[in-house]
């Protein structure tokens, strides 16, 4: 599952002392004042339902747009910005669904650029890949990768199904292929690889030789 790390600047964009980081607690209470104000100026286009028309673009033609809110990820430019040569795969530890309405809440801190539904491949888009999303919980890896989530538990191997791995492949593929990522281990990563993280996911469950192959089309 995404995991907050907020970037160590102020919100105009200067730095700021990394003695003065802000706790989990008090990061959480400043994303519900900055969520809500945010809420307030996009109630128009706010995701209820998959099809749904959206004043956004998304970045992978077969996504649905499906918003996090403007508190759990950091608007940027990138790749001027920050380079993008990095894919995290996570485990969403929830249902589909619950994945989305989390993303969508600003007290989460959190959300992935992309969320992969088990039964059929689904594709929802929750950050512009252009923006930081707040996934990885470390800022640098943030800062380079695209974080996408997987439906389902990492014990519980059934949720990881053929329509999940191929349609969560050929975005991988398509990311790797516009960004110029090499298509191999050192740059796909599972989550449980980001230094200083205390995930798990993808977990022992995924497998990462098919993955691999599809990605490479092989």
């Amino acid at each position: 599952m995404a995991r907050p790390s907020r970037p160590p600047t102020s919100p105009d964009g200067t730095a700021a002392d990394p003695s003065a980081a802000p706790s989990r607690r008090s990061l959480l209470r400043g994303g519900l004042a900055v969520g809500a104000a945010a809420t307030a100026g996009l109630a128009g286009e706010l995701w209820t339902g998959r099809g749904r028309a959206s004043a956004a673009t998304v970045d992978y033609p077969g996504a649905t747009w499906a918003p996090a809110s403007t508190a759990n990820y950091t608007a940027s430019n990138r790749p001027t910005s920050y380079p993008v040569n990095l894919v995290v795969i996570h485990v969403t530890q929830e249902t589909f669904s619950d994945t989305i309405k989390l993303f969508q809440d600003p007290a989460h801190a959190a959300a992935a650029h992309y969320v992969v539904r088990s039964a059929d491949g689904a594709i929802d888009q929750c950050v512009r890949e252009h923006d930081i999303a707040w996934h990885a919980g470390n800022w640098d890896y943030n800062t380079r990768s695209i974080g996408i989530e997987h439906e389902g538990w990492v014990d519980q191997p059934s949720y990881f199904t053929t329509a999940m791995y191929h349609a969560s492949a050929a975005l991988t593929a398509e990311i790797c292929d516009k960004y110029g990522i090499p298509k191999d281990r050192n740059h796909i990563i599972g989550h449980y690889q980001v230094p200083g993280t205390d995930h798990t996911d993808p977990g022992p469950n995924w497998d990462w030789v098919r993955y691999m192959r599809l990605v490479n089309g092989v």
